[in-house]
């Protein structure tokens, strides 16, 4: 018997079951995937990059119906198993309604205020390494951030002061990271590297740990759930169903949670045809406006083993010019020869450790606004990704302001790519919340409009992207739900 099934064990799913793990009841974490191993080929990029060790073998189809492989993985802790660590709260202005160069972003429907005391148990609970001093962005804290921010390696820091030199003040990168551990795992940096437990505060180390020590909560591996049934009632949740080593299983919670990823959620909710009253389950996909930018500079050693340590938000709010919002620019973690060898294979060796050692490396994220028309449906059972790309013109201009500011800081060369949409640039939106039924698919609270034991608590609640790394939200999130399950439980 068990009394809440959560599915996912993400960063949503994972943060809710270490919320709900000290009520005493019965929890059941239903995980696809399996645990990375501790012998996995973690530091090889060779291993991730191109043979994908770490990918399922799933396919999805694009808009035109071609197959193509999605860049998601299936393991305990979700995607945050490869994720950067970046550990950052949406601004107090994301949560209001605000005019873009492609469009309005709406309002969410509540304020920054409302999620400010959660944000603070989330960074408590991922030990987030940071500074909030140092971003003028950065909305109110209740409580300081638990550990000191992660240090600039010698040639990071040399290009934070070129920066500030002409006039752009990063600011210092929040992290969910202990350095030392990972550091001690192998000298490389963390960002798209996968965690084996060494350091990296993720899903699986930090939220999933804690939930694990109850004896109550229980994580079963391999299980991909295949469809939620109605009840007698014809509005709760009566079954989750799902398959584990070839064979159908079936259980029947009081309360259920979905936090299977904004893409998965949605398609979970189409196929067993339920909280779609508003015909909007799957619809508003968002996937951040992304672009890789590397900055050269013959006369600059970058020797840097992490890299990622500091952002920009110079134009987060608008364009430096009375203009609209641009977005954020970040760190990537360090782009070695091998990477950039596995990005661009016609490029000799020799020519790619030259790049890599002259370069810096930079990620560049703009807003992408919420379409109906931009969405997940299913096609003969398979996920079908009908990606619309929105406010693109503030995503060329912050491209080239930050081209340009790197250039006076003194880097002449500066290539940048475009991601794809094969690349899940923080997948978000499909079950997006709101507080009018007809136009949302769960409520403020994260619960289901049409199914009261049904709450979904991953990115597809988002009902904006913002423009920053949506994990910690996701976790605010959860943290909050996890309150109103509270009550469910004990009623």
């Amino acid at each position: 018997m068990t009394d809440v099934v959560i599915i996912g064990s993400g960063m949503g799913g994972a943060t809710l079951a270490a919320a709900l793990a000290p009520t005493g009841a019965r929890i059941t974490i239903l995980e696809r995937g399996h645990q990375i191993p501790d012998d996995a080929p973690a530091r090889d990029p060779w291993r991730i990059y191109v043979n994908s060790a770490f990918r399922s073998d799933e396919t999805w189809l694009d808009e035109a119906g071609r197959p193509f492989e999605p860049g998601n993985y299936y393991n305990v802790g979700g995607n945050t198993k490869l994720y950067g660590g970046v550990l950052i709260r949406c601004r107090a202005e994301d949560f209001e309604e605000q005019q873009h160069a492609g469009g309005l972003s709406p309002a969410w429907p509540f304020r920054y205020d409302e999620l400010a005391p959660w944000y603070d148990r989330a960074e408590q609970l991922y030990q987030v390494r940071g500074d909030a001093s140092s971003d003028a962005t950065e909305p109110p804290h209740g409580q300081p951030y638990p550990y000191p921010p992660i240090p600039d390696e010698p040639a990071v820091a040399e290009v934070r002061a070129r920066l500030e030199r002409v006039g752009v003040r990063p600011f210092t990168l929040p992290l969910g990271v202990d350095l030392n551990r990972w550091l001690a795992g192998g000298a490389t940096g963390w960002d798209g590297y996968p965690d084996t437990r060494c350091g990296k505060m993720d899903a699986e180390t930090c939220g999933l740990a804690e939930a694990l020590r109850h004896e109550t909560v229980e994580l079963i591996t391999g299980a991909e759930v295949t469809g939620l049934a109605l009840g007698a009632d014809n509005k709760r949740i009566g079954e989750v169903i799902y398959r584990k080593d070839g064979e159908e299983h079936r259980l029947r919670p009081a309360l259920v949670a979905l936090c299977a990823g904004a893409v998965q959620s949605a398609a979970l909710l189409l196929r067993s045809g339920i909280a779609n009253s508003s015909d909007q389950a799957g619809r508003c996909f968002m996937n951040h406006n992304a672009t890789a930018m590397i900055a050269i500079d013959p006369r600059f050693r970058n020797d840097a083993v992490y890299q990622k340590t500091w952002g920009i938000n110079a134009w987060y709010h608008s364009d430096g010019a009375g203009g609209p919002p641009l977005g954020n620019v970040q760190l990537l973690g360090r782009v070695t020869p091998d990477i950039l060898k596995t990005q661009v294979p016609r490029l000799p060796m020799p020519l790619a450790r030259w790049v890599s050692g002259h370069a810096i490396d930079l990620y560049l994220i703009s807003e992408d606004l919420p379409d109906p028309e931009s969405r997940v449906v299913l096609n003969g059972g398979k996920v079908q990704l009908l990606w619309r790309r929105s406010n693109m013109a503030a995503h060329a201009g912050l491209v080239a302001k930050t081209k340009e500011t790197m250039k006076k800081a003194g880097f002449p060369i500066v290539l940048s790519r475009l991601f794809d949409g094969r690349v899940p640039s923080h997948q978000c939106g499909t079950v997006r919340m709101g507080d009018d039924p007809q136009n949302s698919v769960i409520d403020p609270q994260c619960r289901s409009w049409d199914h009261p034991n049904l709450f979904v608590a991953d990115a597809g609640a988002l009902p904006t992207s913002a423009a920053v790394n949506p994990s910690l939200t996701v976790a605010a999130l959860a943290l909050r739900a996890a309150e109103t399950i509270k009550k469910e439980i004990a009623a």
